[in-house]
C-alpha cells in the first residue's frame, strides 16, 4: 500500500473532510505508538508499513514508561491541542488501517507487550485473565 493510499483510507474511515486532516492524523498518531513499541516488532511493523508512514514510526525514541491506552490518548490529546475525543476517534482510525497492514499476528504480540487499552484502540476486545 502507498502512503498516498494509506491517507485515503483513513480519510474515508475517519471521515475526514480533507486529506490534510488525514494526514495529520495519522502523522501524530504514529509518531505516538513509535514511542511505545520497541524491539523486533518495531522493525517488523515499520517495514509493513509505507515508507512515508514507516519514516513517522521509527523516528520517535521509545518511551522509558510506556502509557496505557488512555494515557496514550490523552497525551496526544495534549500534544496535538485535540480533546481526547477527537483524538481517540483519530487513534483508532488510524491504528484500524495499521492492524490491516500489521496482520493479525503481529499486532496480537504487540498487545501482548503492551500496557492496557491499546486492544481498544485496535477496534479488539480487551481480554484478561481470569485470577
Amino acid at each position: 500500500m502507498t502512503f498516498e493510499h494509506m491517507l485515503e483510507q483513513v480519510r474515508y474511515e475517519g471521515a475526514y473532510a480533507t486529506r490534510a486532516q488525514a494526514e495529520r492524523a495519522v502523522r501524530a498518531v504514529l509518531a505516538a505508538l513509535g514511542q511505545q513499541v520497541t524491539g523486533e516488532d518495531r522493525r517488523e511493523l515499520a517495514a509493513r508499513l509505507p515508507h512515508e508512514a514507516a519514516v513517522t514510526f521509527a523516528s520517535e525514541i521509545p518511551a522509558t514508561q510506556p502509557l496505557t491506552g488512555w494515557a496514550f490518548v490523552r497525551e496526544l490529546a495534549r500534544r496535538t491541542g485535540g480533546t481526547p475525543a477527537t483524538t481517540r476517534w483519530d487513534t483508532g482510525t488510524v491504528f484500524r488501517i495499521v492492524a490491516r497492514l500489521a496482520g493479525e499476528d503481529l499486532i496480537s504480540r504487540l498487545l501482548t507487550q503492551l500496557p492496557s487499552g491499546y486492544a481498544l484502540l485496535f477496534g479488539r476486545a480487551e481480554l484478561t485473565q481470569a485470577a
